[in-house]
């Protein structure tokens, strides 16, 4: 298949089934991106001061934070409605359901849960972790870009695609985003490389994300919400002022000649590898396994649109009958 010119969709999302539960490509991208993250942790453990059971306890935080955090902002700020009719499905992951700036800000609540429980500071360990986020969120879009989710507006370029539930070609906006979101890695390793203030490669990473969002998602077809604008693009809006923040002050605090934030306290020393990480281990490993069963359509989309987009596919034996709409056309 040519990929020169106008492209047609017909990418299967899932990886593979096993006993009627699907595994999905986009779920697989989380799994990816938790995993990147806590080797990168093990890379610098001791340049943060980590014991390996830190590292284990950070990761899961971070993954658990992750996911919780992207199904409370989808359920709250996008699918409400549904929700409100039927609360117990909230917690059924495996239904669809995932808001981006949600896996941003329940990331970083599971970070700020770490360092309360460990006295460790914020920004250092945001700092560390701010490659493996913009990592984490470029395969994430990759994995939506497989499932066919989150279309573009109409357009004639020649590398447009034709989504399996949208009408005329595309453009493939989270191919924007995703690249936008790894292009961002080699220029948060030149800010990381020169030694800024605490919290600069936070910001940097924060305002580099949601500004340059907000560009690519006017490629993308949103409904307003607020003061004529898209949630999405309110929610950009905040968290580029958010990093800018976090960039000018350290940044100013310095050039006034105030003193540098306190170095990280010392982690103990580590135990021996079965004794430290204990339980942890299989716990952070569970959850990997888990992300596999996620898929990246709304809710609404995968009862009532998924037989239409992928009609040889049954529904994952996980997926719960929510109504007549429940089951493909």
């Amino acid at each position: 298949m040519s990929l020169i010119g106008p492209y047609v969709h017909r990418i299967d999302p899932i990886i593979v089934s096993v006993a009627g539960v699907h595994l999905w490509w986009y779920g697989l991208s989380y799994t990816l991106g938790f995993l990147n993250a806590h080797r990168s942790l093990r890379r610098r453990r001791d340049h943060l001061d980590f014991s390996l059971r830190a590292v284990y306890e950070l990761s899961l935080l971070l993954a658990a934070g992750v996911l919780i955090g992207g199904r409370v902002v989808e359920v709250i700020f996008y699918e409400w409605p549904f929700y409100r009719e039927h609360p117990a499905l909230i917690p059924a992951y495996w239904i669809g359901g995932m808001a981006t700036h949600g896996l941003l800000f329940g990331g970083m609540t599971g970070i700020w849960i770490f360092c309360r429980l460990t006295g460790r500071p914020f920004l250092a360990v945001t700092d560390a972790l701010a490659v493996p986020a913009a990592v984490i969120m470029g395969l994430g879009r990759i994995g939506n870009f497989i499932d066919g989710q989150i279309v573009g507006s109409v357009t004639s370029v020649w590398w447009a695609v034709k989504f399996p539930d949208a009408e005329g070609f595309r453009h493939p906006v989270v191919l924007y985003d995703g690249l936008k979101n790894l292009l961002i890695v080699p220029l948060l390793v030149l800010i990381e490389r020169r030694q800024l203030p605490r919290g600069v490669q936070t910001g940097s990473f924060l305002f580099l994300y949601a500004f340059l969002r907000i560009f690519v998602d006017l490629f993308r077809e949103y409904p307003t919400a607020l003061l004529g604008l898209a949630t999405g693009q309110v929610l950009n809006i905040l968290m580029s002022l958010l990093g800018l923040a976090l960039v000018v002050v350290p940044l100013w605090r310095r050039r006034c000649g105030a003193p540098p934030l306190p170095a990280a306290p010392r982690a103990g020393a580590s135990a021996p590898l079965p004794a430290a990480i204990g339980w942890r281990a299989p716990a952070f490993a569970a959850l990997l396994i888990f992300s596999l069963v996620l898929p990246s359509d709304w809710t609404q989309d995968v009862p009532r649109r998924y037989g239409k987009r992928h009609p040889g596919l049954e529904h994952s034996a996980l997926y719960p009958q929510i109504g007549p709409e429940a089951k493909p056309p």
